[in-house]
């Protein structure tokens, strides 16, 4: 495991972090002792520095940290978690999310604490309630070891929202399809010009840049690569060469992805990718961008929808048809996964899309929902009936 030094405070951090936002499940819950496992293999291994929030897994990830930090882990590591500031409506409400954090993951302080999901109209909201002298408070009593923020907005709210308080780190959506996208490489050279650590989330985009079966187009770029990798291996090393990055959050929930990212995290190194191999990996990057229609990373924010859309599931459909073809049989997997016909107790398609807009305020990725939601239907869902039924004669799935 390779490390990098936080500026401000000279705390020695994995380049590799271990995000609990999308934990493993079973039966519709956290399955524990996978999760459980999962994550104290990865602390075995150089992990020192584990990422959840208030919202994950459905306000079940924090609890289930805190389960698996206990029997001597917690020592071990940095603990970051984030307070819900769409969630927050006065000052006291910061102490009192805070004080349950802490309940949750049994600890009596949190190592690195963020204000999630800032842009710059909630920041000022933030401000006008008094985060800062939240922050200031929570710090010097110990509740608090070091305050950060993580962004989901327009650059230039990114450099006035660095400069308006005494962060030691930030956390961004940065990889090598979203260089220019929030923050992008500007907002990760200002803030390491500012001394603040920088921890990346979705370097992956949501697994889409690690398929292990790319899109045809994508893969035969990357095979005409002098040296192999796999699509992981070439997105995290992407990240992993800028020097101002301190850090990674990889969302593993499978023990091959435990593995694959722990032995990659061995041997990245700032720098360590030629002109040549990152000529080819912007090459990647556009052709993912002209076969990608919506810029989902399937966090799940947007949920639930009022109207029972499962939102990023039809859009992981809608670009999985753009991505690889096979059109018929992508409508006719949406058509059976998005009814109430197999696994679903309710349908989940687009078309019942109300347009109320209660999605758009959650959306890190600031996408126009409703407007994508009514590409879905009217690519995927012609047709829909004859679908559901060519299906259930398919699978024998008897009529309710």
């Amino acid at each position: 495991m390779q490390y990098r030094t936080v500026p401000k405070n000279g705390d020695e951090l994995s380049i590799l972090g271990f995000g609990c936002m999308r934990l493993p499940m079973k039966d519709g819950r956290i399955d524990e002792i996978r999760a459980i496992s999962q994550i104290r293999h990865a602390i075995d291994h150089g992990v020192n520095y584990v990422d959840t929030a208030w919202p994950y897994r459905g306000g079940g990830s924090e609890p289930l940290l805190g389960r698996a930090l206990q029997d001597g882990y917690r020592d071990k590591v940095k603990v970051a978690t984030k307070l819900p500031s769409w969630m927050i409506k006065s000052r006291e409400d910061m102490d009192r999310y805070l004080a349950a954090q802490l309940a949750k993951l049994g600890t009596d302080h949190i190592d690195y604490y963020l204000i999630h999901t800032l842009d710059g109209p909630l920041w000022d909201t933030m401000e006008r309630l008094g985060v800062s002298d939240f922050l200031d408070r929570a710090t010097a009593d110990g509740r608090i070891v070091n305050a950060g923020f993580s962004f989901h907005g327009l650059g230039p709210d990114f450099k006035r929202i660095v400069d308006a308080y005494p962060w030691v780190f930030c956390q961004i959506q940065y990889n090598f399809l979203d260089q220019e996208y929030q923050a992008g490489a500007e907002g990760l050279k200002y803030a390491a010009s500012r001394d603040l650590a920088v921890i990346v989330m979705e370097p992956l985009r949501g697994g889409n840049l690690g398929l292990a079966t790319p899109p045809p187009a994508v893969g035969e770029l990357w095979d005409g690569a002098h040296v192999r990798r796999t699509p992981v291996e070439w997105a995290l090393r992407w990240v992993w060469n800028h020097p101002e990055v301190t850090l990674l959050l990889s969302g593993m929930n499978e023990e091959s992805h435990v593995e694959e990212n722990l032995a990659i995290a061995d041997t990245a190194h700032a720098g360590d990718l030629t002109g040549e191999e990152l000529a080819l990996v912007d090459r990647v990057g556009r052709k993912y961008h002209e076969l990608m229609k919506v810029g989902c990373t399937g966090c799940g924010y947007c949920m639930p929808c009022p109207a029972g859309v499962s939102i990023p599931d039809c859009f992981d459909f809608y670009n999985k048809m753009s991505m690889f073809g096979n059109a018929e049989v992508v409508k006719l997997t949406y058509a059976l996964r998005m009814s109430d016909e197999l696994i679903n107790s309710k349908p989940g398609y687009a078309s019942l899309c109300t347009a109320c807009g209660a999605c758009l305020d959650k959306c890190p990725q600031h996408i126009s929902i409703p407007d994508f939601l009514a590409e879905v239907v009217a690519v995927m869902e012609p047709g829909l009936k004859e679908r559901v039924a060519m299906g259930k004669q398919l699978f024998k799935i008897e009529p309710k």
